[in-house]
Protein backbone atom coordinates (compact mmCIF):
# COMPACT_ATOMS: atom_id res chain seq x y z
CA UNK A 1 0.00 0.00 0.00
CA UNK A 2 3.15 2.34 0.77
CA UNK A 3 4.69 1.54 -2.09
CA UNK A 4 1.53 2.58 -4.22
CA UNK A 5 0.92 5.75 -2.33
CA UNK A 6 4.87 6.36 -3.14
CA UNK A 7 3.74 5.97 -6.98
CA UNK A 8 0.40 7.85 -6.92
CA UNK A 9 2.88 10.62 -5.34
CA UNK A 10 4.90 10.64 -7.73
CA UNK A 11 2.68 10.72 -10.69
CA UNK A 12 0.57 13.52 -9.15
CA UNK A 13 3.91 15.73 -9.27
CA UNK A 14 5.00 14.73 -12.44
CA UNK A 15 1.43 15.83 -13.83
CA UNK A 16 1.91 18.88 -11.77
CA UNK A 17 4.97 20.14 -13.18
CA UNK A 18 3.63 19.25 -17.01
CA UNK A 19 1.04 21.08 -15.65
CA UNK A 20 3.14 24.14 -14.65
CA UNK A 21 5.39 23.67 -17.72
CA UNK A 22 2.04 23.91 -20.25
CA UNK A 23 1.20 27.06 -18.48
CA UNK A 24 4.16 28.06 -18.72
CA UNK A 25 4.17 27.90 -23.11
CA UNK A 26 4.23 30.94 -25.07
CA UNK A 27 1.48 31.00 -26.95
CA UNK A 28 1.70 33.53 -29.93
CA UNK A 29 -2.15 35.60 -30.25
CA UNK A 30 -2.96 33.37 -33.09
CA UNK A 31 -4.03 30.53 -30.90
CA UNK A 32 -6.47 32.65 -28.80
CA UNK A 33 -8.92 32.29 -31.52
CA UNK A 34 -11.97 33.14 -29.49
CA UNK A 35 -10.60 36.60 -29.01
CA UNK A 36 -11.05 37.15 -33.02
CA UNK A 37 -12.88 34.85 -34.70
CA UNK A 38 -16.20 37.12 -33.97
CA UNK A 39 -14.61 39.81 -35.26
CA UNK A 40 -14.23 38.33 -38.73
CA UNK A 41 -18.14 36.54 -38.64
CA UNK A 42 -19.34 37.88 -41.54
CA UNK A 43 -17.33 40.30 -43.05
CA UNK A 44 -14.39 40.15 -46.09
CA UNK A 45 -11.52 39.14 -44.38
CA UNK A 46 -7.91 39.92 -45.87
CA UNK A 47 -5.06 38.19 -44.38
CA UNK A 48 -1.06 39.56 -44.48
CA UNK A 49 0.75 36.06 -43.42
CA UNK A 50 3.77 33.94 -44.79
CA UNK A 51 4.91 30.84 -43.50
CA UNK A 52 5.87 32.01 -39.84
CA UNK A 53 1.68 32.51 -39.67
CA UNK A 54 0.45 29.08 -38.50
CA UNK A 55 -1.81 27.75 -35.28
CA UNK A 56 0.77 24.60 -33.78
CA UNK A 57 1.23 23.18 -37.31
CA UNK A 58 -1.67 24.70 -39.21
CA UNK A 59 -1.37 28.22 -41.56
CA UNK A 60 -3.82 30.76 -40.12
CA UNK A 61 -4.91 31.42 -43.94
CA UNK A 62 -6.17 26.94 -43.72
CA UNK A 63 -7.48 27.25 -40.16
CA UNK A 64 -9.70 30.59 -40.77
CA UNK A 65 -10.63 29.26 -44.22
CA UNK A 66 -11.62 25.89 -42.60
CA UNK A 67 -13.38 27.55 -39.71
CA UNK A 68 -15.59 29.30 -42.59
CA UNK A 69 -14.14 32.76 -42.90
CA UNK A 70 -14.82 34.51 -46.01
CA UNK A 71 -10.60 35.31 -47.18
CA UNK A 72 -10.83 36.97 -50.05
CA UNK A 73 -7.36 38.29 -50.11
CA UNK A 74 -4.05 36.78 -49.17
CA UNK A 75 -1.29 39.47 -48.88
CA UNK A 76 2.39 38.44 -48.67
CA UNK A 77 5.60 40.74 -47.23
CA UNK A 78 9.36 40.16 -48.55
CA UNK A 79 10.25 37.04 -49.51
CA UNK A 80 6.66 35.77 -50.56
CA UNK A 81 3.74 34.15 -48.87
CA UNK A 82 6.00 30.60 -48.22
CA UNK A 83 8.89 33.07 -47.49
CA UNK A 84 11.48 31.60 -50.24
CA UNK A 85 12.15 34.75 -51.95
CA UNK A 86 15.90 36.28 -52.00
CA UNK A 87 15.85 39.64 -50.13
CA UNK A 88 14.38 42.46 -51.26
CA UNK A 89 13.65 40.36 -54.80
CA UNK A 90 10.29 40.78 -56.96
CA UNK A 91 7.35 38.46 -55.93
CA UNK A 92 4.63 38.51 -58.44
CA UNK A 93 1.11 38.19 -57.09
CA UNK A 94 -0.38 34.79 -57.54
CA UNK A 95 -3.27 32.47 -56.53
CA UNK A 96 -2.59 30.15 -53.45
CA UNK A 97 -3.02 26.87 -55.03
CA UNK A 98 -4.82 25.43 -51.66
CA UNK A 99 -7.93 27.49 -51.23
CA UNK A 100 -7.66 29.18 -54.46
CA UNK A 101 -7.48 32.63 -52.71
CA UNK A 102 -5.84 34.96 -54.82
CA UNK A 103 -2.12 36.79 -53.25
CA UNK A 104 -1.48 40.12 -53.71
CA UNK A 105 2.08 40.82 -53.34
CA UNK A 106 3.43 43.78 -51.36
CA UNK A 107 7.10 42.98 -52.82
CA UNK A 108 6.16 43.12 -56.73
CA UNK A 109 8.27 45.96 -57.70
CA UNK A 110 5.28 48.39 -57.30
CA UNK A 111 4.21 50.79 -54.01
CA UNK A 112 4.93 48.57 -51.16
CA UNK A 113 1.18 48.48 -50.32
CA UNK A 114 -1.92 47.59 -51.75
CA UNK A 115 -4.69 50.14 -54.02
CA UNK A 116 -7.37 51.67 -52.66
CA UNK A 117 -9.63 49.25 -55.04
CA UNK A 118 -7.77 46.24 -53.37
CA UNK A 119 -8.30 47.74 -49.59
CA UNK A 120 -12.12 48.31 -50.46
CA UNK A 121 -12.66 45.00 -51.18
CA UNK A 122 -12.32 44.31 -47.68
CA UNK A 123 -13.68 44.98 -44.15
CA UNK A 124 -10.92 43.41 -42.01
CA UNK A 125 -7.07 42.92 -42.15
CA UNK A 126 -5.49 39.80 -39.92
CA UNK A 127 -1.62 40.57 -39.80
CA UNK A 128 -0.08 37.87 -38.72
CA UNK A 129 3.84 37.94 -39.07
CA UNK A 130 6.77 36.62 -37.33
CA UNK A 131 9.04 39.72 -36.68
CA UNK A 132 12.75 39.57 -35.23
CA UNK A 133 12.72 42.95 -33.51
CA UNK A 134 14.75 44.89 -35.73
CA UNK A 135 13.94 48.36 -37.53
CA UNK A 136 15.74 47.42 -40.66
CA UNK A 137 13.85 43.72 -40.64
CA UNK A 138 11.08 44.86 -43.55
CA UNK A 139 8.24 43.55 -41.94
CA UNK A 140 7.74 46.26 -39.22
CA UNK A 141 7.59 48.80 -42.44
CA UNK A 142 4.92 46.75 -44.09
CA UNK A 143 2.67 46.59 -40.75
CA UNK A 144 3.05 50.34 -40.38
CA UNK A 145 2.22 51.33 -44.12
CA UNK A 146 -0.73 48.49 -44.09
CA UNK A 147 -1.74 50.40 -41.05
CA UNK A 148 -1.70 53.67 -43.36
CA UNK A 149 -3.67 51.44 -46.09
CA UNK A 150 -6.20 50.55 -43.36
CA UNK A 151 -6.82 53.79 -41.88
CA UNK A 152 -7.37 55.55 -45.49
CA UNK A 153 -9.68 53.21 -46.51
CA UNK A 154 -11.73 52.33 -43.61
CA UNK A 155 -10.53 48.40 -42.32
CA UNK A 156 -10.14 47.52 -39.11
CA UNK A 157 -6.71 45.68 -38.69
CA UNK A 158 -6.29 42.83 -36.22
CA UNK A 159 -2.98 42.10 -35.50
CA UNK A 160 -2.33 38.46 -34.07
CA UNK A 161 1.10 39.12 -32.11
CA UNK A 162 3.73 36.73 -31.86
CA UNK A 163 6.82 37.17 -29.78
CA UNK A 164 10.12 39.00 -30.26
CA UNK A 165 13.24 36.96 -30.10
CA UNK A 166 15.62 40.06 -29.93
CA UNK A 167 12.52 41.36 -27.22
CA UNK A 168 15.06 41.60 -24.25
CA UNK A 169 17.11 44.78 -25.11
CA UNK A 170 16.58 48.50 -26.86
CA UNK A 171 20.12 49.55 -28.51
CA UNK A 172 21.00 51.28 -31.81
CA UNK A 173 20.48 54.84 -32.98
CA UNK A 174 16.96 56.14 -33.46
CA UNK A 175 16.16 56.89 -37.31
CA UNK A 176 16.58 59.97 -38.24
CA UNK A 177 13.80 60.56 -41.16
CA UNK A 178 15.61 61.86 -43.76
CA UNK A 179 16.87 58.10 -44.45
CA UNK A 180 13.34 56.54 -44.65
CA UNK A 181 13.28 53.78 -46.27
CA UNK A 182 11.36 50.08 -46.82
CA UNK A 183 14.56 49.16 -44.19
CA UNK A 184 13.43 52.34 -41.77
CA UNK A 185 10.30 53.70 -41.46
CA UNK A 186 9.21 54.77 -37.94
CA UNK A 187 12.13 56.85 -35.50
CA UNK A 188 12.59 54.08 -33.35
CA UNK A 189 16.10 52.61 -32.95
CA UNK A 190 17.43 49.55 -34.45
CA UNK A 191 16.73 47.55 -31.64
CA UNK A 192 13.43 48.37 -30.46
CA UNK A 193 12.59 45.44 -28.36
CA UNK A 194 8.90 45.40 -28.89
CA UNK A 195 6.39 42.88 -30.29
CA UNK A 196 4.33 44.26 -33.10
CA UNK A 197 1.32 44.52 -31.60
CA UNK A 198 2.98 47.28 -28.94
CA UNK A 199 4.26 48.54 -32.33
CA UNK A 200 1.20 48.98 -34.10
CA UNK A 201 0.27 50.81 -30.62
CA UNK A 202 2.76 52.98 -30.61
CA UNK A 203 2.09 53.76 -33.99
CA UNK A 204 -1.40 54.64 -33.74
CA UNK A 205 -0.60 57.21 -30.18
CA UNK A 206 2.15 58.92 -31.40
CA UNK A 207 0.46 59.07 -34.87
CA UNK A 208 3.35 58.17 -37.18
CA UNK A 209 0.60 57.24 -40.00
CA UNK A 210 -0.26 59.85 -42.66
CA UNK A 211 -1.33 62.86 -41.75
CA UNK A 212 -1.36 61.94 -37.62
CA UNK A 213 -4.57 59.34 -39.07
CA UNK A 214 -5.15 56.56 -36.62
CA UNK A 215 -6.06 53.26 -38.02
CA UNK A 216 -8.70 50.68 -36.01
CA UNK A 217 -6.77 48.39 -34.31
CA UNK A 218 -7.08 45.46 -32.58
CA UNK A 219 -3.95 43.70 -30.84
CA UNK A 220 -4.81 40.32 -29.51
CA UNK A 221 -1.98 39.46 -27.33
CA UNK A 222 0.52 36.60 -26.30
CA UNK A 223 0.62 34.39 -23.63
CA UNK A 224 2.97 33.86 -20.79
CA UNK A 225 5.32 36.25 -22.78
CA UNK A 226 7.67 38.56 -21.12
CA UNK A 227 10.27 40.67 -22.70
CA UNK A 228 12.69 38.45 -20.40
CA UNK A 229 11.46 35.58 -22.22
CA UNK A 230 14.48 33.80 -24.62
CA UNK A 231 11.92 32.56 -27.13
CA UNK A 232 13.16 30.13 -29.93
CA UNK A 233 11.49 30.58 -33.18
CA UNK A 234 9.62 27.21 -34.45
CA UNK A 235 9.85 28.49 -38.10
CA UNK A 236 12.58 30.56 -39.36
CA UNK A 237 11.39 33.92 -40.65
CA UNK A 238 13.32 34.56 -43.95
CA UNK A 239 15.72 32.29 -45.95
CA UNK A 240 18.69 34.08 -44.01
CA UNK A 241 17.90 33.53 -40.39
CA UNK A 242 18.29 30.01 -40.74
CA UNK A 243 18.97 29.60 -36.60
CA UNK A 244 18.58 31.61 -33.67
CA UNK A 245 22.46 33.04 -33.55
CA UNK A 246 21.70 34.40 -37.32
CA UNK A 247 19.07 35.98 -35.61
CA UNK A 248 21.12 37.22 -32.57
CA UNK A 249 23.97 38.09 -34.53
CA UNK A 250 22.08 40.04 -36.76
CA UNK A 251 21.80 43.34 -35.56
CA UNK A 252 25.47 43.70 -35.76
CA UNK A 253 26.12 41.88 -38.96
CA UNK A 254 23.38 43.40 -41.06
CA UNK A 255 25.13 45.99 -42.16
CA UNK A 256 27.57 44.30 -44.04
CA UNK A 257 24.66 44.66 -46.78
CA UNK A 258 25.90 47.87 -47.26
CA UNK A 259 29.63 47.06 -48.18
CA UNK A 260 31.06 44.35 -50.58
CA UNK A 261 32.04 41.91 -47.63
CA UNK A 262 30.14 38.85 -47.78
CA UNK A 263 28.28 37.95 -44.35
CA UNK A 264 27.76 34.69 -45.50
CA UNK A 265 24.74 34.81 -48.30
CA UNK A 266 24.86 31.45 -50.25
CA UNK A 267 26.30 29.17 -47.68
CA UNK A 268 24.93 27.22 -44.77
CA UNK A 269 25.62 29.81 -42.29
CA UNK A 270 24.60 33.02 -43.17
CA UNK A 271 24.53 35.85 -40.90
CA UNK A 272 26.79 34.08 -38.90
CA UNK A 273 30.17 34.81 -40.58
CA UNK A 274 31.62 37.80 -43.14
CA UNK A 275 34.98 37.89 -45.16
CA UNK A 276 36.24 39.09 -48.62
CA UNK A 277 38.52 38.08 -51.49
CA UNK A 278 40.86 40.89 -50.48
CA UNK A 279 40.57 40.79 -46.63
CA UNK A 280 44.37 39.82 -45.51
CA UNK A 281 45.75 37.67 -42.17
CA UNK A 282 42.36 35.47 -42.22
CA UNK A 283 42.71 31.51 -42.10
CA UNK A 284 38.55 31.00 -42.13
CA UNK A 285 37.55 30.96 -45.41
CA UNK A 286 34.02 30.42 -47.30
CA UNK A 287 32.32 30.64 -50.97
CA UNK A 288 29.44 32.22 -51.55
CA UNK A 289 27.44 30.18 -54.15
CA UNK A 290 23.42 30.54 -55.94
CA UNK A 291 21.17 28.68 -53.90
CA UNK A 292 17.11 29.18 -52.71
CA UNK A 293 16.89 32.23 -50.98
CA UNK A 294 20.33 33.65 -52.24
CA UNK A 295 20.31 33.47 -56.23
CA UNK A 296 23.08 36.07 -56.70
CA UNK A 297 24.72 36.78 -53.33
CA UNK A 298 27.31 39.27 -52.82
CA UNK A 299 30.85 38.24 -53.93
CA UNK A 300 29.38 34.79 -55.55
CA UNK A 301 31.59 32.15 -56.34
CA UNK A 302 34.79 33.75 -55.12
CA UNK A 303 37.25 32.39 -52.26
CA UNK A 304 36.12 34.96 -49.07
CA UNK A 305 38.73 35.39 -45.96
CA UNK A 306 36.94 36.02 -42.93
CA UNK A 307 35.77 35.06 -39.78
CA UNK A 308 33.75 32.45 -38.61
CA UNK A 309 30.77 33.46 -35.67
CA UNK A 310 29.28 30.35 -35.48
CA UNK A 311 30.68 29.44 -32.62
CA UNK A 312 32.23 32.52 -30.99
CA UNK A 313 31.53 35.14 -28.87
CA UNK A 314 28.90 32.27 -26.97
CA UNK A 315 25.24 33.32 -27.01
CA UNK A 316 25.83 34.57 -23.67
CA UNK A 317 28.05 37.30 -25.15
CA UNK A 318 26.09 37.88 -28.17
CA UNK A 319 23.23 38.71 -25.41
CA UNK A 320 25.56 41.09 -23.54
CA UNK A 321 26.86 43.07 -26.61
CA UNK A 322 23.61 44.19 -28.40
CA UNK A 323 24.64 46.29 -31.45
CA UNK A 324 28.14 45.27 -31.97
CA UNK A 325 29.79 47.36 -34.91
CA UNK A 326 33.23 45.96 -34.01
CA UNK A 327 32.96 43.38 -37.21
CA UNK A 328 31.89 46.31 -39.20
CA UNK A 329 35.07 48.00 -37.78
CA UNK A 330 37.45 45.02 -38.58
CA UNK A 331 36.68 44.18 -41.91
CA UNK A 332 36.42 48.01 -42.64
CA UNK A 333 40.09 48.51 -41.41
CA UNK A 334 41.59 45.24 -43.11
CA UNK A 335 40.34 46.51 -46.87
CA UNK A 336 41.71 49.95 -46.68
CA UNK A 337 39.07 51.30 -49.11
CA UNK A 338 38.34 54.40 -47.45
CA UNK A 339 34.62 55.39 -47.94
CA UNK A 340 34.35 53.56 -51.06
CA UNK A 341 33.57 50.68 -48.52
CA UNK A 342 30.01 52.29 -48.01
CA UNK A 343 27.06 52.36 -49.95
CA UNK A 344 24.78 55.10 -49.78
CA UNK A 345 22.35 52.53 -48.19
CA UNK A 346 24.44 52.47 -45.44
CA UNK A 347 22.79 55.12 -43.46
CA UNK A 348 19.35 53.81 -44.23
CA UNK A 349 20.45 50.85 -42.33
CA UNK A 350 21.76 52.38 -39.16
CA UNK A 351 19.64 55.12 -39.26
CA UNK A 352 21.66 58.44 -39.03
CA UNK A 353 24.87 59.92 -40.74
CA UNK A 354 27.24 60.22 -37.74
CA UNK A 355 27.93 56.31 -37.38
CA UNK A 356 30.29 55.88 -41.21
CA UNK A 357 32.43 59.03 -40.27
CA UNK A 358 33.06 58.07 -36.73
CA UNK A 359 34.02 54.60 -38.63
CA UNK A 360 36.77 56.36 -40.95
CA UNK A 361 37.70 58.59 -38.17
CA UNK A 362 39.28 55.17 -36.18
CA UNK A 363 36.54 55.32 -33.41
CA UNK A 364 36.29 51.94 -31.85
CA UNK A 365 32.69 50.19 -31.47
CA UNK A 366 32.67 51.27 -27.57
CA UNK A 367 33.02 55.45 -28.73
CA UNK A 368 30.13 54.86 -31.58
CA UNK A 369 27.82 53.11 -29.23
CA UNK A 370 28.22 55.83 -26.35
CA UNK A 371 26.74 58.32 -29.28
CA UNK A 372 23.40 57.02 -29.01
CA UNK A 373 22.80 55.85 -25.12
CA UNK A 374 20.51 58.98 -24.71
CA UNK A 375 18.63 57.40 -27.95
CA UNK A 376 18.02 54.48 -26.27
CA UNK A 377 17.28 55.99 -22.89
CA UNK A 378 14.83 58.59 -24.17
CA UNK A 379 12.79 55.25 -26.42
CA UNK A 380 12.38 53.20 -23.44
CA UNK A 381 10.80 56.09 -21.90
CA UNK A 382 8.79 56.97 -25.00
CA UNK A 383 7.84 53.07 -25.66
CA UNK A 384 6.64 52.88 -21.48
CA UNK A 385 2.79 53.29 -22.21
CA UNK A 386 2.57 51.00 -24.79
CA UNK A 387 4.24 47.54 -24.01
CA UNK A 388 1.90 45.00 -23.45
CA UNK A 389 4.32 42.68 -21.98
CA UNK A 390 6.09 42.85 -18.75
CA UNK A 391 9.84 43.83 -18.69
CA UNK A 392 11.51 41.33 -16.48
Amino acid sequence: MKKISIVLLLICSCLSIAVAENKAKVQPGAESVDEYLPLLKGKRVGVLSNQTGVIGKEHIVDFLHRQGVNVVCIFSPEHGFRGMADAGEHVSSSVDQKTGIPIKSLYDGNTGKPSDAVMQSIDVLVFDLQDVGLRFYTYLTTMVRMMDACAANHVKMVVLDRPNPNGHYVDGPILDLKYRSSVGWVPVPVVHGMTLGELAGMVNGEKWLTNGAQCDLKVVKCKNYTHATLYKLPIAPSPNLKDMRAVYLYPSLCYFEATPVSLGRGTDAPFEQYGHPDMKGYAYSFTPRSMSGAKTPPQLDKLCYGVDLRTKPSNAEVFKSGVNLSYLIDAYSNLKMGDAFFTKSFERLIGVDYVRKMIEEGKSAAQIKACWKNDVEKFKQQRKSYLLYPEK
